[in-house]
């Protein structure tokens, strides 16, 4: 595909480093007129295009290439990248994690009840035997493509009336929003499965298809505020660390 960048959107000086800035309007660029496989525009062009340095192209480049948007092939140059998303390791709501990754997320609620969550919830949220909470269950969708199954529950004596709100959102932000609860920390597991039948019909994938399950309690300050099993698609889903050597 013939695109280009014409230079019309600037990167300035701000709170927000030049790099992020720019990573963030590449990322929208390679979403709306990049096809995978297409090749990238150099460094040199788009030094031109954004009237930024090749450090600063060199480092939101790089970040797109780490989220699994760019591939770089020896001698050849750079390419735009299968449209797989490749998430880091991070606190962040589903739909900002797609937006970071150039992708445009939907969420469809298919259940929103108060009632006596499972035994793992209950524990997770330090609840006592009459404990209710809300269980939120939703199909999480990125650029048209089911991507998780999220069955999530949040204490119903810290959010009495979360039904009341848009939970097609994030509700991360609700619960900083309306309730004074920004969660700033969590503990996450993540393990191998494969899709149930219910599963596999929401995802758009065969029964037995390998996924990645999500196991997370949530927190705002020292109180448990969410626990959330998440089923993703592990054709369409890679996570991403970054590492380095401890000594002991």
């Amino acid at each position: 595909m013939d695109s280009t960048m014409n230079g019309e959107v600037r990167i300035g000086d701000g709170v927000v480093p030049k790099h992020e800035q720019l990573r963030t309007l590449l990322a929208e660029t390679i979403a709306r007129d990049f096809a995978p496989g297409d090749p990238f525009p150099s460094e040199r062009r788009l030094c031109s295009d954004h009237g930024v340095s090749r450090v600063t192209v060199r480092a939101a480049v790089g970040e797109l290439e780490r989220d699994g948007l760019l591939t770089r092939v020896r001698g050849k140059g750079t390419y735009v990248a299968a449209r797989t998303a490749r998430s880091r390791l991070h606190l962040a709501s589903f739909h900002d994690d797609m937006r970071r990754l150039g992708l445009t997320p939907t969420t469809v609620v298919l259940e929103v009840a108060r009632t006596t969550g499972p035994p793992e919830a209950v524990r997770a949220l330090g609840q006592g035997p009459d404990g209710r909470c809300w269980h939120l269950r939703r199909l999480r969708v990125a650029d048209g493509v089911p991507m998780s199954i999220d069955d999530a529950w949040y204490d119903a004596e810290r959010v009495p009336d979360l039904d009341a709100h848009d939970l097609s959102g994030s509700v991360y932000g609700i619960l900083q929003e309306h309730y004074r609860l920004p969660i700033d920390r969590a503990e996450q597991t993540v393990a191998a499965r494969q899709a149930d039948e219910a599963s596999a019909v929401l995802l758009g994938i065969p029964a037995g298809h390998p996924i990645l399950v999500f196991d997370r309690t949530a927190s705002s300050g020292d109180r448990p505020v969410e626990y959330t099993v998440s089923r993703y698609r592990g054709d369409r889903y890679e996570l991403h660390m970054s590492l380095d050597r401890s000594w002991a």
